[in-house]
């Protein structure tokens, strides 16, 4: 659920286009009118406001921002700009080239994304950079993450709400048998994971917890240390809930010693016509602090000013 608000009726994508120009103009960009015009239009209508920009102006929306804005501000107002699935190559593009085992972004786009999102990211992605994007994942990891992560991109999920209970219960102990082995990258693991709708999955996982009496993200904590183990983690967490995933990512960006201001910015610029209503939820329960309040309290200027207005801040 989006927390935006939206004036009624919308301007035109001409007039909003006007307006942004305007603030390209003169000695200094207007960043606040920026804000009022690009962090209030929902994407249909941004859409349809860089369609005109190039139309009217002969040139992407994206080059005067990315020519005009600095640094924070600047990536946020990017993303955001971006549709949904060209956001999302860019955001998995990013990772691949400088990919190391600790990230979690392609688990995210592969796994909180509907399935049809991420087709359209995948087609997004070949359409911007001419490849595939299982190709650039196979190019630049190794080893157990290759084996895990091709196929999470690679597959195409049935959303469903049918569950097959003798399933379920006999990949339970699949699950359970390999982990108890330490063989976490069997190929079997790799499949229930990867394949499995959600609902079914859910299904195998509360068996799990059932049969073997520990939820089966315990059994994967045997080596805190170990970054395969916590991929894994991080999947199992987007399948069960995604909403509390994020929630976890953004308050680790919040609570680190210095702000990181990337994933701040990805999670908002994602989520916010999406379940940022349940984020902000589930921040405050976790917290006990409003998460426009954190985020005011560690970030500043422009920066702060859209992304408060993104998470639906009052007076915004």
């Amino acid at each position: 659920m989006s927390t935006l608000t939206f004036p009624s009726p919308l301007p035109s994508p001409s007039e909003d286009c006007e307006q942004l120009h305007k603030a390209f103009e003169g000695w200094g960009t207007n960043e606040g009118l920026i804000i009022s015009v690009l962090a209030h239009r929902p994407a249909a209508h941004r859409r349809e406001i860089r369609r005109a920009y190039a139309e009217i102006y002969g040139e992407d929306l994206l080059k005067p921002l990315d020519k005009e804005l600095t640094r924070d501000f600047e990536r946020a107002v990017l993303l955001w700009v971006l549709d949904a699935a060209e956001r999302d190559a860019v955001l998995a593009n990013e990772v691949v080239r400088k990919w190391s085992p600790g990230n979690r972004v392609l688990i995210e786009i592969a796994v909180v994304r509907k399935t049809e999102e991420l087709l359209a990211a995948k087609r997004a992605y070949q359409v911007r950079f001419k490849r595939c994007l299982e190709e650039d994942v196979a190019a630049h990891t190794r080893d157990e993450y290759r084996k895990l992560l091709v196929p999470l991109v690679s597959t195409y999920r049935y959303e469903g709400a049918e569950v097959d209970k003798s399933l379920s219960k006999s990949e339970a102990k699949i699950l359970h048998q390999k982990i108890k082995d330490n063989d976490y990258s069997h190929e079997d693991v790799i499949r229930i994971l990867t394949t499995r709708s959600k609902a079914q999955l859910l299904a195998t996982f509360n068996d799990y917890h059932n049969e073997f009496g520990n939820p089966i993200n315990k059994d994967l904590k045997a080596d805190p240390k170990n970054e395969f183990l916590s991929a894994m983690r991080a999947i199992i967490r987007c399948i069960i809930c995604p909403e509390k995933y994020l929630e976890k990512v953004i308050r680790l960006a919040i609570s680190k010693t210095g702000t990181d201001e990337g994933a701040l910015s990805r999670i908002i610029t994602t989520r916010a016509e999406v379940d940022m209503k349940q984020i902000k939820d589930l921040y405050y329960k976790r917290n006990s602090v409003a998460l426009d309040s954190a985020v005011k309290k560690d970030t500043s200027g422009d920066f702060e000013d859209f992304l408060l207005a993104l998470i639906g801040h009052e007076g915004a």
